[in-house]
């Protein structure tokens, strides 16, 4: 079943203390990927390599809305986690239709803003990634 993104909330923090970043248009996702080691020696079958996996890398999560920079909206605490250099925790939380966040460990590694003559002043954030993130499928729901 497909599932809408609006209601699609990030949060930083400690989950009992965790705040919801205001003002997003759009969460990038964790996009897993891992390396492989080559394990091709003078007789493998046929000629073809072989491989094994190696590390793992959940990438980076992209931010981007409009700029509300309010204490308690999440988007100062982003700036303050980046001006820090500390891994903090993230949740992206998915509707409820969706059963389904992620949580994740991550050091804020870019945040901007812009302003144009037509738009409202945006802003936009990345998080790297640190450790394995967790893919939780809620149910009971």
């Amino acid at each position: 079943m497909a599932n809408r993104a609006l209601g699609t909330v990030l949060k930083i923090g400690e989950t009992a203390s965790a705040v919801s970043v205001g003002g997003l248009t759009e969460i990038g996702g964790i996009e897993l990927s891992a390396d492989t080691l080559d394990t091709t020696t003078l007789d493998s079958d046929g000629g073809y390599r072989e491989f094994v996996g190696g590390f793992k890398d959940a990438g980076e999560v992209s931010l981007s809305g409009y700029l509300d920079i309010e204490e308690a909206n999440g988007q100062k605490k982003m700036y303050d986690a980046f001006e820090s250099g500390e891994v903090e925790e993230f949740a992206i939380e998915f509707p409820e239709s969706a059963k389904a966040k992620w949580e994740f460990k991550g050091v804020v590694t870019g945040f901007s803003t812009s302003a144009s003559l037509e738009d409202l002043i945006s802003f936009e954030a990345t998080i790297k990634v640190s450790g394995k993130p967790k893919l939780t499928l809620i149910t009971g729901q």
